[in-house]
């Protein structure tokens, strides 16, 4: 499966990237998400596959394409067509992309049917911690006692980890322990899937994600720790009663804390993730005359193999083979 798709699903992000770098810095977040969800869209629905969206855009009154329940791919009636369950978040980070900043991503997780949890768009509290501290810390323990965990795995002092949390009003407490703990933070305006993602990956600078974001961003960071072997712990975080009964209805419990298996429970994940603009992880879209250079992330549990791949798209031969000579 991963040698079928895995090369399949990095060129949905790269097109989703591409579309939306285009709109970088032109100040229009919304533009910026149109761009990249239609290339991603119309990209996605030439694959021969039986493809559904579990986490999206939103619901199908709210997002008129790439909704939650749409199905994309090239139908044939003369080939069984593989079905796959994909989360999709076509640019994460759009204040990002409009502002011309840092650590837009467009990304992608898949997986067999029913390997992605389907989570509603509510928010989550979230910890993710690298391989060598899984295990070793929890959600619900001090703010301090989670982060000399971390510090003791990685033999290091706290004063050397830096957590990455969104620059958010309800993280006032949160930061202040951090900071009394004597670690470092790094502020984030928006879009914490990259930040978790770094988090796992050893080199980023970041060694732990705490705080509250977005549930569905949270399901496609447990499918990227899945397979980077870090830990994710998540505990749904409804601002209401309505949302309370949402969440209900659609299998979740507000009380469990939930592990990156949990939420991305499929024999096989797949994530794919390509820079918009430049970041911890990955480069973003670099324009030439002629066409455009990209960086992707491809992880699946199928080879547990990490791969980046850097790209150049050619939209005008005649162009690219000038420059070479």
């Amino acid at each position: 499966m991963e040698h079928l798709f895995a090369l399949t699903l990095s060129h949905a992000t790269e097109v989703g990237a591409i579309a939306a770098a285009r709109a970088m810095g032109f100040g229009d977040r919304k533009l910026a998400d149109r761009k990249a969800v239609a290339a991603m869209r119309t990209y996605l629905n030439s694959v021969e596959f039986s493809g559904k969206i579990v986490i999206g855009e939103g619901e199908r009154d709210e997002a008129p394409m790439l909704y939650i329940g749409e199905r994309l791919g090239k139908r044939r009636r003369d080939r069984e067509q593989i079905p796959l369950d994909i989360a999709v978040d076509p640019l994460e980070n759009t204040n990002a992309t409009a502002m011309g900043l840092w650590n837009a991503i467009s990304a992608l997780a898949a997986s067999e049917p029913g390997g992605l949890f389907h989570a509603p768009d509510m928010y989550m509290e979230k910890l993710v911690v690298g391989k060598e501290a899984a295990g070793k810390v929890h959600l619900d323990a001090p703010v301090r006692r989670n982060l000399a965990a971390v510090a003791r795995a990685l033999d290091r002092d706290i004063s050397d980890l830096v957590v990455v949390v969104l620059d958010r009003p309800r993280h006032e407490k949160l930061i202040a322990d951090i900071r009394a703990a004597g670690a470092r933070i790094k502020l984030i305006p928006d879009g914490d899937l990259p930040g978790g993602i770094s988090a796992v990956v050893r080199g980023t600078g970041v060694h732990a994600l705490m705080g509250i974001g977005a549930a569905p961003e949270g399901v496609m960071t447990a499918a990227a720790v899945r397979v980077l072997g870090g830990e994710m712990q998540g505990r749904f975080w409804p601002k209401d009663a309505e949302e309370e009964k949402r969440l209900k209805r659609m299998g979740g419990d507000p009380k469990k804390i939930y592990r990156e298996r949990d939420l991305a429970s499929g024999k096989l994940i797949m994530f794919v993730a390509t820079g918009v603009t430049d970041g911890d992880l990955l480069r973003g879209v670099r324009f030439f005359g002629g066409g455009a250079r990209t960086h992707t992330m491809v992880l699946s549990t199928q080879s547990g193999k990490i791969r980046f791949l850097d790209t150049t798209h050619v939209t005008d031969q005649k162009e690219f083979e000038f420059r070479l000579r």
